[in-house]
């Protein structure tokens, strides 16, 4: 998939993806990971997501990454903070901090951290990947991360036949074999009733399926 088909999303804003509200995945299932507070969060591809506000505000430091210079502006923006810029080690990425926020412009391939995390949550990052890109997503994501890390995953289930991606399907027996991880499901939710785009394309089914990820 190629950077330009999310750069054209973001400058015609169409970003059905951003949701106004905290993922219901989040506030029921974070605690499971018994993060201590002040443990950095690593959020790929995270949008403008209000998800990390509620990680901030959950003792959190949380650093983002995101492809668009839009949807990193909008998120300070729409927070009401004027962002830092801060000096990085790469040409690659662009650094922004408010709080304890900071948001890394660029590609997610690109991104080196400083320090590997011991946390991490992923609701649209895999799911916005088609199949030939997600396994070097998950290689990326592990060496960003400590042994022993935690997170949440969250994916969807539907016939992706009926329908092309963007959001795609990632189905259970490849969310249970991420290399570098052991998953396990937590929760897992019909959610077609309140999910218009789908039923309009014909879908007649729809899971969200929440995972608690650990890194091997």
């Amino acid at each position: 998939m190629e950077k330009e088909f999310w750069h054209q999303r973001w400058r015609q804003g169409q970003i059905g993806f951003h949701s106004d509200q905290v993922h219901w995945a989040l506030t029921r299932h974070w605690a499971s990971l018994a993060h201590a507070q002040g443990e950095p969060v690593l959020v790929p591809l995270s949008g403008k997501s209000l998800d990390m506000h509620w990680l901030r505000d959950h003792g959190h430091p949380v650093h983002g990454i995101e492809l668009d210079p839009i949807a990193v502006r909008d998120f300070f923006a729409e927070w009401g903070r004027q962002p830092q810029a801060l000096d990085t080690v790469t040409t690659e990425l662009a650094a922004y901090r408010a709080d304890d926020v900071v948001l890394w412009q660029g590609d997610f391939f690109d991104y080196r951290p400083a320090q590997t995390f011991t946390a991490f949550y992923d609701r649209a990052a895999l799911i916005a990947l088609p199949p030939e890109m997600r396994a070097a997503y998950i290689g990326h994501l592990r060496r960003c991360l400590k042994a022993g890390a935690g997170g949440l995953l969250v994916t969807l289930e539907y016939d992706q036949k009926q329908k092309e991606g963007p959001p795609f399907s990632v189905l259970p027996e490849e969310a249970s074999g991420l290399q570098g991880f052991i998953s396990e499901v937590l929760e897992r939710r019909d959610v077609l009733a309140e999910s218009a785009k789908f039923k309009n394309r014909g879908i007649r089914s729809l899971h969200e399926t929440v995972y608690r990820l650990r890194a091997v």
